[in-house]
């Protein structure tokens, strides 16, 4: 996804407590009022449970 920097989604994921699932990461990512793109990027991985900030950023550019 070229239009997603690793560092626009860890400022999107700012706050977030891991291990967590996707659920609570979209919820982050719309509380920290990330863009749009990030939040369906993150609605739409394929997993469902990550145990840290490196987890999802592998999830999200490697899908």
């Amino acid at each position: 996804m070229a239009d997603l920097s690793p560092t626009d989604l860890q400022k999107a994921l700012r706050g977030a407590d891991y291990p967590t699932d996707k659920q609570h990461l979209v919820e982050r990512a719309r509380k920290n009022k990330a863009d749009e793109k990030i939040v369906s990027r993150l609605d739409g991985m394929k997993r469902d449970r990550f145990d840290g900030p490196n987890d999802v950023q592998k999830a999200v550019f490697n899908e």
